[in-house]
């Protein structure tokens, strides 16, 4: 009984009893039959709720929100039907997808009533239809479904439940808002699989971004060299650049073969030595070296 229909009766019943006590009591009597009859008959809708009323058997209206009125004994309220979106959650355990892998997949759909006639009438409890629909439809998309799309192709078997859904629950006056799958679990021995080939495939790319770099670097030497080779003055400036970079840390020591100081230019050579550091000969270098 809504707060609206409690206080009218409340009154009505306190005034009955005034009456009955004061003045005479067989005047209590029409407003105890009127309290009865406003406790049958007032009723109140809440904004997302709607009355489904029938009279003598056939579909007399559907109420809400607001305060209305029934007839008692010939309208009788069959149902009370909340608007508001809901949501159900439902899942499939141990569903084989299309390449024959076992999958547990948890979802959500969220859903709302747009004709209470419909879903009071045409069908007898449309919640526990709408969970038992999501859940077939849920294994039928799992066994149309490639593993690897289930995975990475959320958003589209989300609309493709959603879609499948909606079509089978219009008639019964309920719409599908979303659907959205929470979890897809599939074996350890599969996890396990997977991380290794994922895992491989980062090598291989690894190993051909390293290829691809060595022959980028393979090409500049090969340019470096032309160079060179046409430009002899050029490979003893780089030279003398190795080498004053090798030894101009203090404390530094660096062999190099008297043969290749020999062929560099003498005097070039002998004053890159002399800017990195003092040269002096090592006589436990063997004789066709020398130590800087």
């Amino acid at each position: 009984m809504n707060p609206i229909t409690s206080f009218l009766v409340m009154v009505c019943i306190l005034t009955g009893l005034a009456l009955g006590n004061w003045v005479a009591p067989y005047l209590a009597l029409p407003l105890f039959a009127a309290a009865l009859l406003i406790a049958l008959s007032l009723k109140m809708a809440n904004a997302w709720q709607r009355f489904v009323i029938l009279r003598m058997g056939k579909l007399q209206s559907v109420k809400g929100p607001g305060l209305f009125a029934i007839i008692p004994v010939l309208d009788n309220v069959i149902a009370v039907i909340d608007c508001r979106i809901q949501t159900t959650a439902f899942n499939a355990e141990q569903a084989l997808t299309k390449d024959t892998v076992p999958v547990n997949v948890d979802a959500i759909i969220f859903w709302h009533v747009h004709d209470a006639e419909k879903a009071a009438l045409a069908i007898t409890n449309y919640r526990e239809a709408i969970d038992r629909v999501a859940q077939t439809s849920l294994r039928e998309m799992i066994g149309s479904s490639m593993l690897a799309a289930l995975l990475s192709d959320r958003q589209e078997a989300d609309l493709e439940l959603k879609n499948q859904i909606g079509g089978k629950t219009a008639p019964w006056g309920i719409s599908v808002s979303s659907v959205e799958i929470r979890d897809v679990a599939i074996p350890e021995a599969l996890q396990d699989a997977m991380s290794r080939q994922a895992q491989a495939e980062r090598e291989k790319q690894a190993r051909v971004i390293l290829g691809s770099a060595e022959a980028a670097i393979a090409g500049k030497f090969v340019e470096a060299a032309d160079i060179y080779a046409g430009h002899p003055a050029a490979l003893q400036l780089r030279a003398m650049n190795i080498i004053y970079e090798a030894t101009k840390e203090r404390g530094a020591t660096i062999l190099i073969p008297s043969s290749m100081v020999d062929s560099l230019n003498p005097s070039i050579a002998t004053l890159a030595l002399a800017v990195a550091s003092k040269t002096t000969l090592d006589p436990a270098v063997e004789p066709n070296q020398a130590r800087v």
